[in-house]
């Protein structure tokens, strides 16, 4: 499991593509997840914000699922940002 860091003191790995779910609810911010990491090619970086608490229990869940891999979540104000490194 990965854990839960202050924004901004987590990974350095830069994202290739970004994801703004800030205001939606479950279960909107693991469908689009789920959808854009569906294009996505091998190697690539989705960026995740959320603000919704349940994200990050269920994100990684749909994580575990794959083989991708959940790089970071970090934590500021109420919003949440995950890193997810696309396997093949």
């Amino acid at each position: 499991m990965v854990e839960v860091t202050q924004l901004g003191t987590a990974s350095s790995v830069q994202p290739t593509h970004r994801l703004n779910v800030i205001g939606f609810f479950c279960p909107i911010p693991v469908a689009e997840a789920k959808k854009a990491l569906a294009t996505m090619g091998q190697g690539q970086v989705l960026e995740l914000w959320a603000d919704d608490p349940e994200t990050l229990h269920d994100l990684p869940m749909l994580i575990d699922r794959t083989p991708h891999h959940l790089l970071s979540i970090e934590e500021g104000s109420g919003e949440y940002r995950f890193l997810v490194e696309v396997a093949a």
